[in-house]
């Protein structure tokens, strides 16, 4: 079998590309791997049109395997990988929007991609080398693409950018984001982008971009002559078009299309242009029965050029608003009187409300994955319930879309939650979609924000996002359009999502339809982005302006106590008696850390004080002098065994009972009796050695 390797250096580090047509019966494969991180791309085109539809039929799968980090995981009982990890649903949407603008706008044939980690060496992220082989097996293939397009990973180390981290450095750098980008001639277009920042000033995301683009270039031009070399002649499938069919079509829309289409009211403006499509239909299949469908996607096509021509001709938009001007906002807190949290947002016809619930540090998410293994105590979710946008569907899981909105939100709001040592909760916050018209994940993180601040979450400042869109032509006009809703969004050319606070950005996610965009266009978006998210945030701090000093009455209470890591065992005693007993007897929840830190969670101030008093008593220090009322528990030949302390027994020696000699201890003592007791000495093993009539005669001076 023949087999081809091409090698380029990349941030220090070799990206390997091998075509080795493993996969012989794709239209294409290639093995791309990037230090000893390696996945296999492979792409397949259905052999028959599926007809002119509503959207174009990509599908991407990223799979995840164990093997490929040398890992067995799963349940006890089932140990493949089943249903995609949300890190692997994540990547898929990544490669997804960076590959389907590059697609002809009109194919009709099913296309699916599936990006299969074979080999992880925990240094690098196979999201990224996932983006580079989905670019060179569409390119490879005989598919129709508009590639090749390269990625890149920008990170920053002691105030410098760094290309391609490694997840440690990752974990170190105030920025983390990831681009893919296109060339037309010599200039290179960003088409994707998505990353956290810790507050990033617009400046510094433009200059990580700029730090970027070489590496860029060389990434694409070592595609090219790859391609050049082994790429597959692709398939001409071209659209057949109907001018006069058309030239009927428009006449018969005229005027009514505008009146139907600019109305502020999603639903009447939804219902107006249903009833208009229904009837052009109509008209189409009286006399070309066979062409319904080209006169489905001919009106779509006459929406997205009205609004275009309006737009670029006299800056109207579908609601009547400036192109720069924000929807009407409305915000409130403290909606629920029982939750622990809750904020609503409302921005036009879009409106999400946000709960949160604090837990105890035992409540937190583990994360067993292939990359990722660990905890995780702030989420966000998010839910797109039918309703929200008008719609009868069937309740189910959370999709694609809901783990993505809930992920980007949940990365915006992360760099404002404070510590554990600060606030040792654990912080899940979930969004509910009331009502939905464009930016519904945005508006998820203004009500997130709300949310936590009417819970007494003392986080540092509260967050807000906007979506920005844009609408060109093929001159290259273009105008910037802040907070897009819903046919913006579908008939435009650009979703960027921009989140932050007053000190900086936290997120952003872009995405195009158009090939891509310049420097020029993301610095105006950026600045736009910015004015709009100040003004969002201060019409936040007029319902709310920081977060509440007390917690709700009814969110749990939590202690810490940190202890000598050698008494843990003493306090989860043999089996765990000791500690299920505390946890019963108080009605509380103990988390225990390797440190000796313990979190005591209860519902009331009470019972948490209560358990903290027991485990104090059992990891206290006895010194020699102290006193104690102690219980007789033991009684043996030589002394009795006397409890001071919850778990803490000393030994009352058979010399130590009276101030006389002693035949026999249960002349004494008996099992159960209170006596007093007083600590003489501790043995270097820590044994503890007490005296009764030392006591007796210490209370007799005194008294």
């Amino acid at each position: 079998m023949e087999s081809k390797k091409y090698n380029l250096e990349i941030g220090g580090k070799n990206l390997e590309v091998q075509i080795r047509h493993l996969a012989e019966q794709a239209n294409a494969d290639v093995l791309v791997s990037y230090g000893d991180t390696e996945v296999l791309a492979t792409c397949v085109m259905s052999k028959e049109d599926r007809g002119l539809g509503d959207f174009f039929p990509l599908t991407v799968d990223y799979e995840e395997r164990y093997y490929a980090a040398g890992k067995i995981r799963g349940p006890k009982y089932i140990k493949r990988e089943s249903r995609p990890s949300d890190e692997a649903i994540l990547n898929a949407r990544l490669i997804d929007r960076a590959i389907r603008p590059l697609f002809p706008q009109d194919l009709p044939r099913e296309v699916q991609l599936i990006i299969t980690v074979l080999s992880w060496d925990a240094q690098n992220d196979p999201d990224l080398v996932g983006l580079i082989s989905a670019s060179l097996a569409l390119s490879l293939s005989d598919i129709p693409w508009q590639g090749p397009l390269a990625a890149a990973r920008i990170g920053k180390a002691e105030n410098k950018f760094i290309l391609n981290p490694s997840y440690e450095e990752r974990g170190n750098s105030p920025v983390d984001f990831i681009i893919s980008a296109v060339s037309e001639g010599e200039k290179i277009l960003i088409n994707m982008m998505e990353g956290g920042f810790e507050e990033a000033d617009e400046k510094s995301i433009l200059e990580g971009i700029e730090f970027a683009k070489g590496d860029l270039k060389n990434i694409l031009d070592f595609q090219k002559q790859i391609i050049k070399e082994a790429g597959k002649e692709k398939i001409k499938i071209t659209a057949q078009k109907d001018l006069e069919l058309e030239k009927e079509m428009s006449e018969f829309l005229g005027e009514k299309l505008e009146a139907a289409f600019f109305q502020a009211d999603k639903s009447k403006r939804q219902k107006s242009t249903d009833l208009l499509e229904k009837d052009l239909i109509l008209f189409v299949s009286e006399k070309y029965p066979e062409k319904v469908k080209y006169a489905q996607k001919f009106f779509e096509k006459s929406i997205e050029k009205l609004l275009q021509e309006n737009i670029l001709k006299n800056e109207r938009r579908p609601d009547d608003r400036k192109i720069d001007e924000i929807r009407e906002i409305s915000c409130e807190v403290g909606l629920l009187p029982r939750t622990h949290g809750s904020g609503l947002f409302c921005r036009g016809q879009t409106k999400a409300l946000s709960i949160l619930t604090l837990g105890a540090p035992g409540d937190q998410q583990i994360l067993e994955g292939m990359e990722i293994v660990g905890k995780k105590r702030f989420m966000h979710h998010y839910n797109f319930p039918p309703y929200s946008a008008g719609e009868i569907k069937p309740m189910r899981g959370p999709g694609r879309r809901e783990i993505g909105h809930g992920m980007l939100a949940e990365k915006a709001l992360l760099p404002q939650i404070p510590s554990v040592e600060d606030f040792p909760y654990t912080i899940r916050v979930v969004t509910e979609i009331l009502s939905s018209n464009g930016s519904t994940s945005m508006a998820s993180i203004s009500a997130s924000s709300l949310a936590l601040m009417d819970a007494g979450v003392p986080i540092k400042r509260p967050a807000a996002g906007i979506a920005m869109g844009i609408v060109t032509d093929e001159k290259g006009n273009y105008k910037i359009l802040t907070d897009i809703q819903g046919p913006e969004d579908h008939h435009g050319g650009m979703d960027f999502k921009i989140a932050g606070t007053k000190e900086g950005i936290t997120a952003i996610q872009m995405d195009v339809k158009i090939k891509g965009i310049d420097e020029k266009i993301i610095k105006e978006t950026l600045e736009r982005g910015k004015k709009a998210r100040l003004e969002i945030l201060d019409k936040m701090e007029k319902v709310i302006l920081k977060p509440r000093e007390n917690l709700s009455q009814y969110a749990p209470r939590i202690i810490t106590i940190q202890i000598n890591p050698d008494k843990i065992r003493e306090v989860i005693g043999p089996g765990g008696k000791v500690i299920n007993e505390i946890i019963d007897e108080c009605g509380v929840a103990i988390d225990i850390e390797d440190s000796g830190k313990i979190f005591i969670t209860g519902e009331s101030e009470d019972a948490t004080k209560k358990a903290l008093s027991w485990i104090e008593n059992i990891t206290r220090e006895v010194k020699v002098g102290e006193t104690f009322q102690g219980k007789v528990k033991r009684i043996l030949a030589f002394g009795a065994f006397v409890e001071i302390l919850p778990g803490q027994e000393g030994l009352v020696h058979i010399s130590q009972l009276a101030d006389y000699r002693v035949n026999k201890v249960e002349d004494i003592v008996k099992i159960g009796q209170i006596i007093p007791v007083k600590v003489i000495s501790i043995d270097e093993q820590g044994r503890i050695n007490l005296s009764l009539k030392e006591a007796l005669s210490q209370d007799n001076k005194k008294s």
